[in-house]
């Protein structure tokens, strides 16, 4: 530090107020520039000489902190989803409205014949069979799905054998399930098995759906599964009945 006859200190070539000045000012960060780490600081700092290192001091928050908020982004960039495999039910916020509303307005029919039974605390086969047909359908419309995300030029599921022969499996077994019409036990489960084998498919072996479908097909599926579950239980449990028989 050097004093003048002027009375005013100079410290290591710079005047005191503008040192003050220099050491109060807020750090700024700009989103383009090249990080430096600390070793690289360090060597900035030796080659700028020893007038510089009290400056240099100055630079360690903007070194350790400037990383941190990159990996804040990255964070928020992961958690937006992206191709990966993994999903999060909070993507469901990201859903668009129309597939989130149709999607869930799908599940009245899976889940009003078991409600009808419980209520009425009968087991109706014809309410079974319906509630079985229209599980074959929603199977058979998940391969068809998919046989049509594949096709188009530039998608991530490309037209080839993994994804448009797995594609007609869920129609299959959807064929199956109808053909069970005298053993609703049996059309169950296979619809059963071609939805879990569906969301397999979807979430695992067949690549392309954002993170939002993936998480809105699980829900679906798991309360679809459930509400077969439901059927099955009460036909064990209730008093099996005709639908004629409530007319009378």
């Amino acid at each position: 530090m050097l004093r003048y006859s002027s009375g005013r200190r100079i410290i290591f070539g710079l005047p005191a107020w503008r040192r003050v000045q220099q050491k109060t000012r807020p750090p700024s960060y700009t989103p383009g520039a090249q990080l430096l780490r600390p070793s690289q600081a360090s060597s900035v700092c030796t080659l700028l000489g020893p007038s510089s290192s009290s400056r240099c001091r100055s630079l360690g928050p903007a070194v350790w902190m400037a990383p941190r908020l990159c990996h804040g982004d990255s964070r928020d960039a992961s958690e937006k989803g992206g191709d990966g495999k993994g999903f999060s039910m909070r993507a469901l916020t990201q859903a668009p409205k129309p597939a989130l509303y149709l999607g869930f307005s799908g599940l009245v029919p899976f889940l009003s014949g078991p409600l009808f039974m419980a209520a009425t605390q009968s087991f109706y086969p014809e309410v079974a069979y319906a509630q079985m047909v229209y599980g074959a359908s929603i199977v058979s419309f998940l391969g068809g799905a998919r046989w049509g995300f594949a096709i188009p030029a530039g998608s991530p599921a490309k037209p080839d054998w993994m994804n448009l022969g797995n594609s007609v499996v869920p129609s299959l077994l959807a064929w199956l399930a109808l053909l069970c019409r005298d053993n609703i036990t049996e059309g169950a489960l296979v619809v059963i098995m071609g939805l879990g084998l569906s969301l397999h498919y979807d979430l695992s072996v067949l690549p392309g759906y954002p993170t939002w479908f993936r998480a809105m097909r699980t829900v679906l599926t798991l309360v679809a599964t459930f509400s077969l579950v439901a059927t099955l239980l009460l036909k064990k449990v209730c008093v099996e009945r005709k639908l004629k028989e409530m007319e009378k």
